[in-house]
């Protein structure tokens, strides 16, 4: 898995939209001290969440299951464009021998593992029969990877990382929202650092 962060949203501008609606302008620092303190005050501590609604984040992400794909479309407040199976099967179908690692997210459970490899040696066969990759993709396994990229604002962020660092969240997906916050700029963190799930104290 692979996450590069494209793209995001200068804080000057949250601070700016946060400043229109009292008309603060004059106290400004330009996106220092002042500005950022503003942010953490207004959009982490009150909760005038929409305000970090200005902030966008563009990410390019590789080697995830079509099961984490699946996961991630229900995040509605986000923007998702996938790898084609449709128009990419044709890489499979031309292979000779699969590389396995490179088709397939393993989830470390042999048998689970091993039926991945059959579904995808059988789904070749298909491919090479002269089925088309409309008809084919059907038999895709859950694991075979895909990649998209993902644009999604700061508040969404937070709500989805708060949901997917949580313990009980699909193995893949705490790896994903680990591996996204890590690549989001630093000066940025700290809109999500109370969002990553926290274990509870006795």
């Amino acid at each position: 898995m692979k996450v590069t962060l494209l793209h995001f949203t200068p804080l000057n501008v949250c601070s700016h939209a946060i400043r229109t609606c009292w008309q603060s302008f004059d106290k400004s620092d330009d996106g220092g001290e002042k500005d950022v303190a503003l942010i953490d005050r207004v959009g982490n501590k009150f909760k005038h969440a929409s305000t970090l609604e200005h902030l966008h984040y563009n990410f390019y992400i590789q080697g995830i299951s079509r099961a984490l794909l699946q996961e991630l479309a229900r995040h509605r407040m986000a923007s998702l464009s996938v790898k084609s199976t449709r128009y990419t099967l044709k890489e499979l179908k031309e292979s000779e021998a699969i590389d396995y690692e490179k088709y397939l997210v393993f989830t470390g459970n042999e048998a689970v593992d091993n039926a991945s490899k059959n579904a995808l040696d059988a789904l070749q066969k298909l491919l090479q029969s002269g089925i088309s990759n409309d008809i084919a993709k059907y038999a895709l396994p859950e694991s075979y990877k895909s990649e998209l990229t993902w644009s999604i604002n700061a508040r969404s962020l937070q709500n989805f990382l708060s949901l997917r660092t949580n313990k009980a969240a699909l193995w893949e997906i705490r790896d994903l929202a680990y591996i996204v916050f890590k690549a989001l700029p630093k000066e940025h963190q700290f809109l999500f650092e109370d969002s990553l799930y926290k274990e509870k104290e006795e």
